[in-house]
């Protein structure tokens, strides 16, 4: 893992756990972790939505799903102005509503982001003697032709960095307003 970020052992213990990437020498891998002041059931109820990633998601302003929701779903997400990219085509890798794991893969789309995949974990933990959760997201990633790996892990660190402050301020934002029931539509 790369990308600038320290780890504690229980986020160690859950990215050697969860979030294997095999990057290649064209690659580039790293693992985000953001602690979020909102009970994990709240938390988890916006990220397992495949089919609805603009619930959180500040870059994205539609997805269209093709198929049923599950394992090897694909959706359409279309990406709002300002960003090098108009669309994204995604799979479903690994979903598991208990252990709280969603992992994707981009199969299309008008981007240079070539053999990404991430995983995203969801983990309950306490801060400040109340609920909270603790998200963390790796992924691995080619390197374009005529970026440097550390340009490229920048570019893909900064992007899920804002999805994962955007993912804080909803959860926290519903955990404040009392709304305690997961999302599911």
């Amino acid at each position: 893992m790369n990308g600038g970020e320290l780890h504690g052992a229980i986020e160690m213990q859950y990215i050697r756990r969860h979030h294997r990437h095999e990057p290649r020498e064209n690659q580039c891998t790293s693992a985000l972790v953001k602690h979020i002041r909102a009970p994990v059931h709240l938390v988890w109820s916006l990220v397992r939505r495949f089919d609805q990633p603009q619930k959180y998601k500040p870059f994205v302003s539609r997805c269209i799903m093709q198929g049923d929701l599950g394992i090897g779903s694909v959706r359409e997400v279309n990406v709002k102005s300002g960003l090098p990219a108009t669309t994204s085509t995604e799979r479903l890798e690994q979903f598991d509503d208990e252990e709280h794991i969603l992992g994707i893969r981009i199969v299309g789309g008008d981007h240079r982001l070539r053999n990404y995949s991430s995983i995203i974990t969801v983990h309950p933990e306490v801060i400040d003697g109340r609920p909270g959760t603790m998200v963390i997201e790796s992924f691995v990633v080619d390197v374009p032709d005529g970026n440097t790996r550390d340009e490229t892990c920048y570019f893909v660190e900064a992007l899920i960095r804002c999805n994962l402050s955007s993912l804080a301020d909803v959860s926290e934002r519903m955990a404040v307003q009392g709304r305690t029931d997961p999302i599911n539509h």
